[in-house]
Formats: C-alpha cells, sequence, structure tokens
C-alpha cells in the first residue's frame, strides 16, 4: 500500500511539473538575450524615430537619428534586428537580441505604427521624422 501511495504521489508531482511547463509563457523568459534591457539612443541623422520593443511585460525605448529611408535599415544599421528575407520581404526573426520563432513557440514580431498594426513589413515601412513604432513580441 506504501508503494501505491508513493507511486501516486510521484505521478502527481511529476504531473503538476509538466502543467506549470506547459502554462509558462515562453515571451516572459525572451528578456535573458536581450541586447538591452535599458533605454537607448542611436545615431546621428536629420530624421529621429521612436522605437519601442515589447515582449511580455517588459518593453524598452530606442531612439534613432538615421538617414535611412525605411524601418527595417534604420534598425539593422545599428544592430538592433536580424531576419531572413521571404516570399514577403524581411522576415524579422530577432529585435534587441530577442528571438521569436513561429515553429518553436508560436511567436512572431508585430509591427505597430502610432498604435495601429502595420500593413506593411520593416523593409518596406518608410520613415519621417518624429514617427512612433512599437516591434511587439506577439503569440498566434
Amino acid at each position: 500500500m506504501k508503494k501505491i501511495k508513493s507511486a501516486v504521489f510521484l505521478v502527481l508531482c511529476f504531473a503538476m511539473l509538466i502543467s506549470v511547463y506547459a502554462c509558462s509563457d515562453p515571451i516572459e523568459g525572451s528578456w535573458d538575450t536581450a541586447t538591452y534591457l535599458e533605454d537607448k539612443e542611436f545615431g546621428e541623422g536629420a530624421k529621429t524615430v521612436v522605437v519601442e520593443v515589447k515582449a511580455g511585460e517588459k518593453s524598452v525605448v530606442f531612439t534613432i537619428h538615421t538617414d535611412k529611408e525605411t524601418l527595417g535599415e534604420a534598425l539593422i544599421e545599428h544592430s538592433l534586428l536580424e531576419g531572413e528575407d521571404g516570399p514577403y520581404g524581411l522576415y524579422v526573426k530577432k529585435v534587441n537580441g530577442i528571438t521569436a520563432d513561429a515553429d518553436k513557440d508560436k511567436t512572431y514580431w508585430a509591427l505597430y505604427k502610432d498604435g495601429e498594426y502595420s500593413l506593411t513589413g520593416v523593409d518596406m515601412t518608410p520613415i519621417a521624422d518624429g514617427e512612433r513604432y512599437e516591434l511587439v513580441r506577439e503569440k498566434f
């Protein structure tokens, strides 16, 4: 009887560990790989854009001074963004060192301009002085 109780106890503990792991949010741990953990200013240029990077409950704001034409160029210029060319343009894989992997954990980088979901990718989004963007690691 004691062996059965011990076995049941172990099975319940194992089940609880699995449920805690399954319910944990992969977005929360993403800041472990972040390049910058505090707001930062980059570059010199005629245009100034603000980019807030959000993952989970945390965020960091980058103020970028640039002469580049698109948001993607400005972010790549300062090593803030990594991606690969895809059929619809640049597929963003990392922002500020934080990875989004749709295949692994169903996350991706969403682009917002002035609080509205962008209909263009970072490599096709022209920038003008004073604009504000958000790159948000989201789950689908």
